[in-house]
């Protein structure tokens, strides 16, 4: 098995800066089965790098749907646009909760492309987040 090349010293602070949660779907690392993953933003297929500018935390669901993808179609304007960025745009800027708190509604064009890349309201999704609800914990304070 090959090292990282990313420092545990640069995933313990990357961990610190995301609070533990998420950058896509804000799901908290107490409430995952299994450690939040060291995304690539610009994924390295795509010339990204490890260096802490192009690395956030991410859910495995996330990371997964997301993939090679750094761009997508916006649905309502139909439109090629960046994904979400959460290293450097604001989440609710973007993003919103609907108003039952299950799932994640797209403000902007960059938002909802988002959320239509990443499945951010697919079944295992909601459904988590239906029974988060019901424990107390969700939706998360931004």
């Amino acid at each position: 098995m090959n090292p990282s090349p990313i420092p545990d010293y640069i995933k313990d602070k990357i961990r610190q800066q995301a609070n533990n949660r998420c950058g896509y779907c804000l799901s908290l690392q107490k409430y995952v089965l299994g450690l939040l993953e060291i995304e690539h933003i610009i994924p390295k297929a795509k010339g990204g790098s490890d260096d802490e500018h192009n690395l956030w935390l991410a859910c495995r669901l996330c990371n997964s749907y997301k993939g090679r993808q750094t761009e997508a179609k916006d649905p309502e304007t139909e439109q090629i646009v960046p994904l979400f960025n959460p290293r450097k745009q604001i989440w609710s800027e973007h993003f919103q909760w609907s108003q039952e708190g299950t799932q994640i509604l797209g403000k902007t064009p960059c938002g909802r492309a988002t959320v239509m890349a990443l499945k951010l309201n697919n079944l295992i999704a909601t459904t988590v987040r239906q029974q988060w609800i019901l424990a107390g914990w969700h939706p998360p304070k931004i």
